[in-house]
């Protein structure tokens, strides 16, 4: 039974839009907050009423400009700590730095570590992301954190797209192999993978393509754009590989300079689906090649079973269950 007792939401000014539509779905008001930049750049938050004993939920993606955001959150997290909220649920749609997830070098940090540190001793309890760039991010923790996926978002669009031919699902490296076997299975298609040598963080050297696309409409399932650097090439690689179709699906688009206008000029890219995890602008919500779905009720429904003491896992289970295709096992 839905019940928002004692609930509070508060969001900061990453991603007020769907701060305001998370809100909407839950059917409550969001906590006044004064929030405002000094002149020299630093951060000033207050919160405007009483939230004393309530389990506040603070919605803040961490995404450009991310230190800015940051910070942010770490001031609103210490200001509803010092308010005497009895839980504080930090909602990081886009959870930034997680790309640092290793010392894959001599002398690096690991930033997602020090972030998950950071919100731990501002006063966090509990944290809620969605499609962490890496699975070890959640060990990284010694507060409960819930690792949602955008999954059950594109299955539902997904499976009302019509495809001139049958449907693949193709992993952008060997690391997004379980999210893309997972929704492959639900889909009931095949899956390919696409074997790349990187030479910078944003640059592929060459993608080797597993798999037989050949005539197939296949789908990329990526959890982060960011410059589309690496994207465009595997679109290529397909291409030449024989797909005749090709579409990708990331949780996050950053669409980070040059992104937008290398997804533009290359012809081989059909459609680019993302979420709304992090707020984007008009340029990217009015290019015809792009869709933006909504995780705001992903989101609402999430907030909602930790604030009623029941299971996550149980709620993500059976929408995917309703989205998948009807045959066969989905799980």
């Amino acid at each position: 039974m839905k019940s928002n007792y004692n609930m509070k939401v508060l969001y900061g000014s990453a991603h007020p839009e769907l701060g305001k539509e998370i809100c909407g779905h839950l059917d409550v008001s969001p906590v006044s907050v004064d929030i405002r930049r000094f002149k020299d750049g630093e951060i000033f938050a207050q919160i405007l009423e009483n939230i004393r004993g309530q389990d506040l939920f603070i919605v803040q993606p961490t995404c450009s400009p991310a230190n800015e955001n940051l910070m942010e959150l770490l001031i609103l997290i210490d200001a509803a700590k010092r308010a005497s909220a009895k839980r504080i649920t930090a909602v990081l749609p886009y959870y930034g730095y997680a790309r640092q997830d290793r010392k894959d070098r001599p002398r690096v940090p690991i930033t997602a570590r020090l972030v998950a540190d950071l919100l731990t001793t501002a006063g966090a309890d509990r944290i809620i992301a969605i499609d962490l760039h890496a699975g070890q991010i959640q060990g990284f923790f010694n507060i409960p954190l819930d690792h949602l996926h955008a999954t059950p978002v594109f299955l539902k669009y997904i499976v009302n797209k019509t495809f001139k031919d049958d449907l693949m699902v193709v992993s952008p490296d060997a690391g997004g192999v379980e999210r893309a076997n997972f929704l492959a299975r639900c889909l009931q298609v095949d899956l390919a993978v696409a074997d790349k040598r990187r030479i910078t963080h944003n640059e592929a050297e060459s993608i080797r393509i597993i798999g037989d696309v050949k005539e197939r409409s296949v789908l990329i399932l990526d959890d982060i754009i960011d410059t589309a650097g690496t994207l465009m090439k595997a679109v290529d690689a397909l291409k030449e590989a024989g797909a005749s179709y090709i579409i990708c699906c990331a949780s996050h688009g950053v669409f980070s300079e040059p992104a937008m206008e290398r997804i533009q000029a290359n012809k081989n890219l059909d459609e680019v689906i993302v979420t709304n995890t992090i707020a984007h602008s008009e340029a990217v919500i009015k290019n015809k090649k792009i869709k933006v779905l909504s995780i705001g009720r992903l989101l609402a429904d999430a907030i909602q079973c930790i604030h009623n003491e029941t299971s996550v896992s149980s709620l993500f289970v059976m929408r995917n269950k309703g989205n998948c295709r009807d045959k066969g096992d989905s799980q």
